[in-house]
């Protein structure tokens, strides 16, 4: 669970008379997610969810984040939009934090995700994707290539405490991922985060996605990569082609991947993999214990990018000529 910043009734209902939001009724911390604190708060009008935005964002970066899921809802995603104040802006400033008020979505994520379900995910990515041109504030994507090594400047003295041999096997991968990435491939908005928690249904139909917190502009065959390591490996490590295959075809289905970015997918998610192994071994390294903070394996992504490095082609993932 996540650590909260804690409010106090008296302060929350002073900072509900800056937005045409009701009178407040109740509210309550949301277990889930650790980037930020969020609460659900019921007032008199529509339900919404309060973010505060923790030392972990930059604050100028807050926004990009919200002016997309602003320009994205107006094309039609959907997704959570942004409440904005009496003044017009969409921040304002609670316990010493960045705060904004953000729609209420209804659904919720699945745990046991099906194929019919990844074609939907991938078909929603693609979506997303579209709606996302035209958006004219930029965000470089730190965590990307040029951002790995720094990341595992930070874990490397004490990765060989994970699993034995841990250092020279990163420290190749990084090598062999810079000058091997690749370049020139279609780019845009991407979500780069978009794990099972991110994306909410209302029985089997999708009903959003959320958390564009980690959004950012980026090849968007790098996105498809990220949610084929999130949706499509099962408990046991195994990769589900029929789940794939079901992903690629849903995205597809609104956006054709391009010959170069079929042929780079391999590399791609070899890297994605990568990504989200380097910031769990850190977490995993460096939170203290007792923290209220669930620490994520990092190992079931090493394993994800031990298996994209025996991968020829895209074929492999399930995706059709």
């Amino acid at each position: 669970m996540a650590v909260y910043t804690d409010i106090s009734e008296d302060d929350l209902k002073w900072f509900l008379t800056e937005y045409d939001a009701g009178t407040l009724l109740s509210y309550k911390g949301i277990a889930e997610g650790v980037e930020n604190s969020n609460f659900l708060l019921h007032t008199t009008k529509d339900p919404l969810i309060l973010t505060l935005y923790e030392k972990r964002v930059e604050k100028g970066d807050l926004p990009f984040f919200l002016g997309l899921m602003q320009h994205l809802a107006a094309r039609g995603l959907s997704c959570p939009l942004p409440l904005p104040r009496n003044d017009g802006a969409l921040l304002g400033t609670l316990s010493d934090r960045p705060a904004a008020l953000i729609s209420f979505l209804e659904g919720m994520w699945l745990r046991k995700p099906q194929a019919k379900h990844c074609r939907e995910v991938g078909k929603a990515l693609a979506q997303m994707h579209v709606a996302g041109e035209g958006f004219t504030l930029k965000r470089r994507n730190a965590l990307s290539v040029d951002g790995w090594k720094a990341l595992w400047e930070k874990s490397e003295a004490r990765a060989d405490e994970v699993e034995k041999g841990l250092q020279n096997e990163i420290r190749g991968e990084l090598d062999f991922l810079a000058a091997n990435w690749p370049k020139n491939l279609p780019d845009g908005v991407i979500h780069a985060d978009l794990f099972p928690d991110n994306v909410f249904f209302l029985g089997d139909e999708l009903s959003g996605l959320i958390d564009f917190y980690f959004a950012c502009n980026d090849l968007l065959a790098y996105d498809v990569s990220i949610i084929l390591n999130a949706w499509c490996f099962e408990k046991d490590g195994a990769y589900n082609i029929t789940k794939g295959m079901a992903m690629l075809e849903g995205y597809q289905s609104v956006r054709p991947l391009s010959a170069a970015e079929r042929a780079a997918l391999p590399m791609l998610s070899r890297g994605s993999a990568l990504r989200f192994f380097l910031t769990r071994l850190y977490d995993w390294l460096t939170t203290p214990e007792g923290a209220m903070v669930t620490k994520k394996d990092p190992l079931e992504y090493l394993r994800k990018l031990r298996f994209h490095r025996q991968i020829a082609s895209a074929a492999e993932y399930g995706l059709a000529a």
